[in-house]
């Protein structure tokens, strides 16, 4: 088996593979103050729930894009796991040729959301991602990761407008049934929603247009990805899982080394 996980701004998703087969998975709030043994012990006990031996992990693989949560996360699994640590960064195999201007800028977990996309899905590709930030990804037919776009995020732009609005309430991100809302909350929900919608479909064809490249298949993954996918459309295929994925390809490609 091995541990998978993509470490967030706000949320890390855990998975557990044995061979390609996802076991389980998790997603927990992502929480820099937490000490080693609390992130250590809390791993553990979700292992002991779903009655996996965590002593059959034969890796753990990272991806982070929160730094300094690293130190306490790493001495947590060579502690309580006591097992390899492959993280994300450079000089480690991908399959993937990056045409970023400094590479050292791309952050860990679009790296591996073009590696899962391109090995599952073939290229090209655009791989958008509904986290902390909204992230757009161009993949080549070739496999070069090309660039994208990032935008705020769903929940970022609803709280923005929460805390910056005295008269605006806090809201449910839920699609309302209609675009021209009869109240306030409605108002904002179609706003957001909605208007996120219209993001995702100019960016993508905005995006399809300089690719230049032919049947360009566009993957939604995060958190949000379900909601916007069933107004969208230039979403073609969700995949909740894209990174946890991600992850696994990359540890099979490090393996040996």
């Amino acid at each position: 088996m091995i541990l998978a996980m993509d470490v967030g701004n706000t949320n890390t998703t855990m998975g557990v593979f044995e061979g390609r087969k996802l076991l389980h998975h998790w997603r927990m709030g992502t929480d820099r103050e937490k000490a080693s043994d609390e992130l250590g012990m809390f791993i553990i006990s979700l292992f002991n729930y779903e009655k996996l031996d965590i002593g059959k992990v034969e890796a753990v693989v990272i991806a982070s894009v929160v730094p300094p949560i690293m130190y306490s996360l790493e001495h947590a699994i060579r502690k309580y796991i006591t097992k390899e640590i492959i993280k994300v960064e450079p000089g480690i195999k991908t399959g993937i040729n990056i045409k970023y201007e400094n590479p050292k800028e791309l952050g860990a977990d679009r790296i591996v959301n073009a590696v899962a996309g391109y090995e599952i899905y073939g290229g090209p590709l655009i791989i958008v991602d509904f986290g902390t930030a909204t992230k757009f990804c161009a993949v080549s037919s070739k496999g070069e990761f090309l660039g994208g776009a990032i935008c705020p995020g769903i929940k970022i732009a609803a709280e923005a407008l929460f805390q910056k609005a005295a008269k605006l309430p806090r809201i449910e991100l839920v699609k309302p049934e209609n675009v021209i809302g009869k109240n306030t909350v409605a108002n904002m929900q179609s706003g957001i929603i909605y208007g996120y919608v219209g993001q995702v479909d100019y960016l993508v064809s905005r995006m399809k247009e300089e690719m230049k490249e032919d049947k360009v298949k566009v993957v939604a993954t995060g958190g949000l990805a379900r909601l916007i996918a069933e107004e969208s459309r230039a979403i073609d295929t969700v995949n909740p899982f894209l990174t946890l994925e991600g992850l696994r390809i990359i540890y099979e490609k490090n393996r040996q080394q």
